[in-house]
């Protein structure tokens, strides 16, 4: 890949294996390259909405004539699928209500299929890049063994039909070198897509002061510059959502990707005194009574909380925390989803304008996070008939999303659009 690229080249990163870093500068906002995925899957709940084939988002898609349940823009797209969609496409029929791989499962037994196409005619650079990927199948805790083993399962009921599996081993690490290397597409407002495998955009390392960030344009990934960049700098993106505090961003790194980052906001915590702000009361608040709330927070924010729950935990979180505590944040961030789950835009609004502010003080510049929220709060205000309010925060949105995801993606498009329209 890289050697088709013109400024970008592969090298051993100290301490970290492979990476890729640029031969020439890049300008904040610049594209460094495009990459198709090996595979890729949509997500179920997204069928209907989105092109099964190409991605493309439409009100009207054409339905396979078989199964019922894949769409497609037209007759090519689902002429270009069918490899992939025939899969599934009888099993769907045949299992009926009882058809329910996981999205791993659906992308993995599509890599196999890959693997077994690319076999026949020849071994390609993509191919061995898979083989390259990182697997931790010796490090996975019981319950990801357990989710692996019921993939597998799901695999051999569902795709017997038309696959050839490895054994037990080779399917284990196959599935541990999608888990840490698959990624997440999502569209502007960062709802879940699907999921695939970009061998290119595996080659680059992590960093909590990241150089690029990823977006996607149909099932295509760009990687674009979100900082200057000189000749020999590494390329460098977030593996995890960097609104928390140095010792939660490495947790999250050990437990899905295990490794520890030492970036130099790892090194020097410099914003965690701003993300674990506790209130200022007339008695200081003991250390225990803040590290048993952190515990607290840390628990509740891994489960789903209806919203009286969340309304519980931010009441309970609040005698000790300051609202701009990013364990606060969270919570309120997931108080506005099911506000908007269950279509009440008052509270949605009033939950997100918490989160707002904050969110654009403790992430970092040109950060998805944020152009997704203003996205949100922008289109919330336009439903309340609040279109000055609208605007401004869909034209803030605008700005971070000309820059990460380019200012002529169909995203960027839309939305200016969508802003003269008001």
């Amino acid at each position: 890949m890289t050697g088709s690229i013109e400024g970008l080249e592969r090298f051993d990163s100290p301490g970290k294996g492979r990476g890729l870093r640029v031969t020439r500068a890049f300008k904040v906002g610049e594209l460094l390259f495009s990459s198709r995925p090996y595979s890729y899957v949509l997500s179920v709940n997204e069928r209907s909405c989105y092109c099964e084939f190409c991605f493309t988002r439409k009100e009207v898609l054409a339905r396979c004539g078989k199964c019922k349940k894949a769409f497609y823009c037209n007759a090519k797209c689902q002429k270009g699928d069918w490899p992939m969609h025939k899969l599934e496409c009888s099993a769907m029929t045949a299992f009926g209500e009882n058809w329910c791989p996981s999205e791993m499962a659906r992308l993995v037994a599509r890599i196999i299929a890959k693997k077994k196409m690319q076999k026949d005619r020849c071994v390609s650079e993509k191919m061995l890049l898979i083989g390259e990927m990182q697997s931790h199948v010796e490090d996975v805790d019981n319950e990801k063994r357990e989710m692996n083993e019921a993939d597998i399962a799901a695999m051999h009921r569902f795709y017997s039909k038309h696959l050839e599996f490895p054994d037990q081993k080779g399917l284990l690490t196959l599935l541990s070198q999608v888990a840490c290397n698959g990624f997440t597409v999502e569209d502007e407002e960062l709802s879940h897509i699907g999921t695939a495998v970009y061998p290119d955009v595996a080659l680059i390392n992590h960093s909590c002061l990241p150089s690029v960030t990823v977006t996607y344009n149909g099932t295509s990934a760009e990687v674009r510059a979100v900082q200057d960049m000189k000749p020999g700098d590494e390329v460098l993106i977030s593996y995890i959502d960097l609104l928390y505090s140095t010792d939660d961003r490495n947790n999250r790194l050990r437990e899905s990707y295990y490794f520890t980052c030492d970036c130099q906001e790892c090194k020097t915590k410099s914003k965690d005194k701003a993300k674990l702000k506790v209130r200022k009361l007339s008695d200081p608040i003991e250390p225990d009574v803040i590290s048993n709330m952190v515990r607290y927070a840390r628990k509740t924010i891994r489960e789903f909380r209806l919203l009286e729950m969340c309304d519980q935990s931010l009441e309970k979180m609040g005698a000790i925390f300051d609202d701009t505590n990013v364990y606060m944040l969270h919570m309120m961030y997931q108080a506005m989803g099911v506000c908007l789950y269950m279509k009440d835009v008052d509270s949605a609004i009033t939950y997100g304008e918490k989160v707002l502010k904050p969110f654009t003080q403790l992430y970092p510049p040109y950060s998805l996070n944020v152009s997704s929220i203003y996205l949100k709060m922008g289109r919330l205000y336009m439903v309340m008939e609040r279109y000055s309010m609208g605007v401004s925060a869909l034209k803030k949105a605008l700005a971070i999303m000309e820059v990460v995801h380019g200012k002529d993606h169909y995203y960027v498009t839309e939305l200016r659009k969508e802003i003269t329209k008001k």
